[in-house]
């Protein structure tokens, strides 16, 4: 019997994988909705998160958004032609997707000046350590660990939690108002094209995963898979709890401004 995974189930549906992957699903779920569900994200759908704060998260997400494609060009390298068809999967799909990612970067500069944070401030870097710590991680994993356990904690990880907490800001259209009429479009590019309900990327790297481990992970592969796409997760939280300390840190004097003389 062989163990090599093949799916016959549709992409984008748990049952589709392995009874491991589905675990690992379920495994890494709360340690995602902290980071989905997020204050911030939340409060920056309704239009309320202060510049200083969407300041600080803007060119802290910059080094992550800009080196995405190069974390993906390091995976690219630990794949060999007809070797195993898990990397002649991942070698199409990286080589495809990695121009795709080029253009994000400039969606996310456009994002940047319509908040006026210019790519000068992005390249300056002047954020709190706390926020270097994600794009950090991408580069460790992404030039040390195996090719699934690397793309599990990026491609898989990292892409589906941002689809799911875009599709969050965008499911209202107050932040997307408060821009002007003529660069919405523009401003919004980035965050539109991540909110996409029936994005595939993250779906498409878990196949990409199970067929590079098989269809019986062991205990070991389990646990180094878990423990990467987690820290992703929680690379993440730190990030956002570290910008809303500004916010946070800021309400009770806009509180007591606010009561009545």
């Amino acid at each position: 019997m062989t163990d090599t995974f093949v799916r016959t189930g549709p992409l984008m549906e748990a049952d589709s994988y392995p009874a491991w992957a589905r675990q690992l699903i379920n495994d890494c779920s709360a340690a995602k909705a902290r980071v989905v569900g997020h204050e911030l994200y939340q409060r920056m759908r309704d239009g309320v998160l202060s510049p200083a704060v969407m300041r600080q998260y803007l060119i802290g997400g910059w080094p992550v958004v800009e080196q995405f494609s190069v974390y993906m060009a390091h995976n690219l390298t630990k794949t060999r032609f007809g070797r195993h068809p898990g990397e002649d999967m991942a070698r199409r799909w990286l080589m495809r997707n990695i121009r795709v990612e080029l253009n994000h970067a400039d969606y996310w500069l456009h994002w940047c000046e319509a908040h006026d944070v210019s790519l000068a401030d992005l390249k300056a870097q002047r954020v709190a350590p706390e926020l270097h710590a994600l794009s950090h991680w991408c580069t460790q994993t992404c030039t040390t660990d195996s090719l699934a356990v690397a793309m599990a904690a990026t491609n898989y990880a990292i892409e589906g939690a941002t689809g799911e907490w875009a599709a969050l800001v965008c499911s209202r259209e107050v932040y997307a108002e408060g821009f002007p009429s003529d660069t919405r479009k523009r401003a919004m590019k980035w965050l539109k094209m991540h909110a996409q309900y029936d994005d595939a990327h993250p779906w498409e790297a878990l196949e990409i995963i199970c067929t590079l481990v098989g269809n019986r992970a062991t205990e070991a592969q389990q646990y180094e898979l878990r423990q990467a796409i987690t820290r992703s997760y929680d690379y993440m939280y730190l990030f956002l709890e570290r910008c809303m300390q500004l916010e946070r840190s800021s309400r009770p004097q806009r509180e007591l401004n606010a009561l009545p003389a």
